[in-house]
């Protein structure tokens, strides 16, 4: 069992203790897996599905190079045994700051501002 934190989009992260396996990540995500590092904390992992925007599940969050579609896990990155761990409780507090209600407001803002540059671009391309 191991201590993450869950982040819905939306929603506000919450700890949750579960399964370290690979059933019970896929369950929280809808679907398979995909990990990325969060930048500045190469001791953390984001766990994600990976097929989230192809499915097009709803945007969470910008982690800064991406936006994530869909239900994530935050967990702790256990790299000399290739596998997942608790997180600490100063990284608990740190991701339910950086995953607060400001997260979720900037999110849609620059959501809401790809998708007016991608229209303005679409309607060039029509008047061409």
């Amino acid at each position: 069992m191991i201590n993450v934190l869950i982040v819905e989009p939306n929603e506000l992260p919450y700890e949750k203790t579960i399964p370290n396996t690979l059933k019970a990540k896929q369950e929280i995500v809808n679907g398979y897996i995909q990990c990325t590092s969060l930048l500045a904390d190469p001791d953390v992992v984001l766990i994600c599905n990976e097929e989230g925007k192809i499915n097009n599940l709803p945007y969470n969050r910008d982690i800064g190079h991406d936006i994530i579609a869909g239900t994530f896990i935050i967990a702790g990155d256990d790299i000399e045994n290739g596998d997942f761990k608790s997180l600490t409780k100063e990284q608990v507090e740190k991701y339910k700051i950086k995953f607060d209600k400001q997260s979720i407001k900037n999110t849609e803002s620059k959501i809401e501002a790809i998708l007016l540059k991608n229209s303005f671009f679409s309607e060039q391309d029509i008047n061409e």
